[in-house]
């Protein structure tokens, strides 16, 4: 399998790391820590150094609470960081936005890959934005509007929630002339799911990749808050070693690609986890 965006083929015979950038000031790991262009490239190339594949830049934040920002406000935060990576890197560029404005610029200024939160839900434009230049996208499942979707009740069934929330997000790409190898899935862990549904998720996510076995899925778990709740309580940073233990489960059961934060620990514990199911083969 592979994945293929504006600018190249990314092969897929071994999991990647997606290494995350946030350019704000409130996201709720690392918010404020690379808000100026020159402290983002810097940690893009510590991230390359340390085994990221591909890099992922944020400018608005989707942890619980927080606010959207402009179109302009949100530009202004990740052109500039996009333009340096790409003049200073060859990595892929993923840039993390649910507005087609953003998206296309972003695209104009070197990124190769859309990350959606929202699946098409909230701007099917993207996928327009997408169809146009050939870039990657990321469709990822989430419930409600940007300002209440941490606070949706639990379904009952969240395999089956997710499972046809992104049936729908494809048909929409699909619709709009996206080509299908350039589609990857991710199942918003964290996003309207209480703790038990995360773990369900997890857990099962294997059938979910058999499900939609013609799509490479992208799993992120990093820093969460239910890695938090399950370790009792504990602070964002401290949760590293709970992020880690997901993504390697996660690579388990059939993801393609993990976005996190801590990428040097991650891309070793996921290396041992794809030698040992080449043993199982």
């Amino acid at each position: 399998m592979h994945w293929q965006t504006s600018r190249r083929k990314i092969l897929l015979d071994r999991p990647l790391v997606m290494g995350i950038l946030n350019v704000t000031p409130d996201s709720f790991s690392d918010g404020g820590r690379f808000d100026s262009t020159e402290a983002a490239l810097r940690r893009a190339e510590e991230m390359t150094d340390h085994g990221a594949d591909i890099i992922d830049i944020g400018g608005e934040s989707t942890r619980p609470g927080s606010k959207r920002v402009s179109i302009e406000e949100e530009s202004e935060r990740v052109i500039p960081v996009i333009e340096a990576i790409s003049k200073r890197l060859e990595i892929p560029i993923s840039i993390d936005t649910s507005k087609s404005e953003v998206a296309a610029l972003a695209i104009g200024a070197g990124a190769e890959i859309i990350n959606d939160v929202s699946g098409l839900r909230w701007d099917e434009r993207i996928a327009n934005v997408a169809a146009e230049h050939g870039a990657g996208l990321v469709l990822m499942h989430s419930r409600g509007e940007f300002e209440t979707m941490h606070s949706q009740m639990p379904v009952a069934d969240i395999v089956s929630e997710v499972t046809t929330g992104l049936e729908c997000s494809v048909s929409i790409a699909l619709k709009s002339g996206v080509d299908a190898d350039r589609i990857a899935l991710d199942i918003g862990i964290g996003f309207g799911k209480s703790v038990e549904q995360n773990l369900e998720l997890l857990a099962k996510l294997d059938k979910i990749v058999e499900h939609f076995s013609h799509f490479p899925t992208l799993f992120g778990a990093s820093r969460k808050s239910f890695i938090g709740k399950l370790l009792g309580g504990v602070a964002e940073d401290e949760r590293s070693y709970g992020s880690v233990s997901c993504a390697a489960i996660g690579v388990w059961n059939g993801a393609s690609i993990v976005r996190v934060h801590d990428v040097r620990e991650t891309a070793d514990a996921i290396k041992v986890v794809a030698a040992l199911k080449k043993e199982r083969q």
